[in-house]
């Protein structure tokens, strides 16, 4: 069963449909959306600041999703990906955004809708990132501004894939 955890007096908030992975943990002030994703070992915590996801996010394996007390909260809108060990930070990222897996958002930067981050990248503090673009690098540079059909396209089919994935869980259990 996940480690789901209040702080403070304050405990998590699930939207309906939520897959929380046995060894994930939530903490905290935690506002989540409907049919969103926590998987193995990934670490939601809201114990310094909030943090508010939308619909349909999936943190992947081993994300760290957190914010910086008093200072920086975490805004994660509808259809997010966040992948495999990338650490999202006292930031905001808006609709259909991909972060890729070890990639790390800073606080107070902002991730425009449909942009992708690529693995590996470091998005440094107050970075605002145009909607549809692709950043990478140590730190972080745009590469490329993608058409809105190509973003759609991909960052849509990973949200839609973790929703099925989810499904093969919660449908064996019991």
């Amino acid at each position: 069963m996940a480690h789901i955890i209040p702080v403070k007096g304050i405990s998590p908030q699930f939207g309906k449909d939520c897959f929380l992975a046995p060894n994930a943990t939530v903490t905290g002030e935690v506002t989540m959306g409907d049919e969103c994703s926590v998987w193995f070992n990934a670490v939601v915590r809201g114990d310094v600041n909030s943090i508010s996801i939308g619909n349909r996010v999936n943190i992947q394996d081993q994300a760290v999703i957190h914010c910086t007390y008093e200072k920086a909260r975490t805004v994660i809108g509808n259809d997010v990906s966040i992948g495999h060990c990338a650490i999202v930070h006292g930031c905001t990222l808006h609709d259909h955004v991909l972060i890729g897996m070890g990639a790390i958002v800073m606080d107070h930067a902002v991730i425009g809708e449909g942009a992708m981050i690529a693995a590996g990248a470091v998005i440094l503090e107050n970075t605002i990132v145009e909607p549809g673009s692709i950043w990478a690098g140590v730190p972080a540079k745009k590469i490329k501004q993608m058409t809105p059909e190509h973003f759609k396209d991909l960052n849509g089919r990973i949200a839609r894939n973790y929703l099925m994935y989810s499904k093969w869980y919660t449908d064996s259990e019991g």
